[in-house]
């Protein structure tokens, strides 16, 4: 989550603008991504973004563990270390194109792969104690 205004900065400026830490599920629906214009839709209907429930202002997020479950079963374990881009790289990015503004959440995706899920699964998101 993002703490002040953020614009242009660099990826060691980009660490200070960040907040603090949550867990989010960014659901796609394949199927209408492949087949819509855009993906408004495949990302934000209605349940597609959960977030929450607590923010974390103080997380290491190099030594914090990624755990998804989708209806008990572990789907994903691993460090968010090994994430492609850390979160004050994609901050930083971010930042060149848009203000981003206290308050605002970038989903940064996760490590490892992800598989489809249906309808009626039940997804459990945790990160070192932030559960959702």
């Amino acid at each position: 989550m993002i703490g002040r205004k953020t614009k242009g900065v660099s990826a060691e400026e980009a660490t200070a603008c960040i907040f603090g830490y949550t867990c989010g599920i960014d659901v796609s629906e394949r199927e209408w991504q492949k087949d819509d214009l855009q993906w408004w839709r495949a990302k934000g209907a209605d349940t597609f973004g959960p977030l929450g429930p607590a923010i974390a202002v103080s997380l290491d997020y190099k030594a914090s563990r990624l755990q998804t479950r989708v209806n008990g079963e572990v789907r994903q374990s691993q460090f968010l270390s090994d994430l492609l881009f850390d979160p004050a790289a994609v901050v930083s990015h971010a930042s060149r194109w848009v203000t981003l503004l206290p308050g605002d959440v970038i989903y940064t995706g996760t490590p490892g792969t992800t598989r489809p899920l249906k309808p009626g699964d039940v997804v459990e998101v945790e990160i070192d104690g932030i559960a959702f």
